[in-house]
C-alpha cells in the first residue's frame, strides 16, 4: 500500500493521554489537530468535553473526538466501562478506544471477556459511536493474541488495537500483521505504541494498520 503524503495525516489519532496533561495542552493539541487536518484527537475521558467544543470553536469539522475507557489497565468493572463510554459519547466522543481485562484473557475466561467487550460495544453503538478494542500485544503470546482478537469481533469490536503505549511495550508490525490477517473485513486494526517517525508509521500502515495513534504525530507528518 502507498500512503501518499498528503494522506498520511488522515490516518492519525493525535493522542495526549499522559496523566499531568493540562486544559491548556488539551486545547494545543485540539489546535494542532485542525492544523494538520488529523484523524482524532484521542483524550481522557475528563476532557472529551473541552476538546470537542474547542474543535467547535475552530470550525475543525473533520477532526473526531476519541476517549479510552478502562484505561490503561483494563482492569475496570464492565459496568465501570459501559457508565464510562456512555459519559464520554454523550459529551462529544464518536470514538472510543477500551482496554481488555488482560488478566481475565490470560486466564483463559474467554466469556467473561468477550461479555466485558459486548457491553461497552452495545452502550458506545448505542450512541451512534465506534469501539476500538485495546488488547495490549506486549502482555499476550501469539495465542492469546488471537484470542482477543477473534473475541473481540465476536463481541461487536469495530477495531482491534495493539496497545496502549503505557505498558512493557507498542505495536510492531508483526502483531499488526498478524492481527490484520485475524480480523479479516469484520474490523480494522489500530496500531498504537511506540510510533514516533514518518518511517515506522507507514511500516505499520504497509504492515495493515487503517489507523496509527501517536503523540509523535506532527513529526511524523512532517518528516
Amino acid at each position: 500500500m502507498e500512503v501518499k503524503m498528503e494522506n498520511l495525516n488522515r490516518y492519525i489519532d493525535h493522542t495526549l493521554l499522559k496523566p499531568e496533561a493540562t486544559p491548556d495542552d488539551i486545547k494545543r493539541l485540539c489546535q494542532e489537530a485542525a492544523q494538520y487536518n488529523f484523524y482524532s484527537v484521542c483524550v481522557n475521558p475528563p476532557y472529551v468535553k473541552l476538546a470537542a467544543d474547542t474543535l467547535k470553536e475552530l470550525n475543525a469539522n473533520s477532526v473526531k473526538v476519541a476517549a479510552v475507557c478502562g484505561f490503561p489497565l483494563g482492569a475496570s468493572t464492565t459496568s465501570a466501562k459501559v457508565y464510562e463510554a456512555s459519559e464520554a459519547c454523550d459529551n462529544g466522543a464518536t470514538e472510543i478506544d477500551m482496554v481488555i481485562n488482560v488478566g481475565l484473557l490470560k486466564a483463559g475466561c474467554d466469556d467473561k471477556v468477550k461479555e466485558d467487550i459486548s457491553q461497552v460495544a452495545k452502550a458506545v453503538h448505542s450512541k451512534g459511536g465506534i469501539l476500538k478494542v485495546i488488547i495490549e500485544t506486549c502482555l499476550l503470546n501469539d495465542t492469546e493474541k488471537t484470542v482477543a482478537c477473534l473475541l473481540a469481533v465476536d463481541a461487536g469490536a469495530d477495531f482491534v488495537k495493539t496497545s496502549t503505549g503505557f505498558s512493557t511495550g507498542g505495536a510492531t508490525t508483526d502483531d499488526v500483521s498478524m492481527m490484520k490477517e485475524l480480523v479479516k473485513d469484520k474490523a480494522k486494526v489500530k496500531a498504537s505504541g511506540g510510533i514516533r517517525d514518518r518511517e515506522t508509521a507507514l511500516a505499520m500502515i504497509n504492515a495493515g494498520a487503517d489507523r496509527i495513534g501517536a503523540s509523535a504525530s506532527i513529526k511524523i507528518v512532517s518528516e
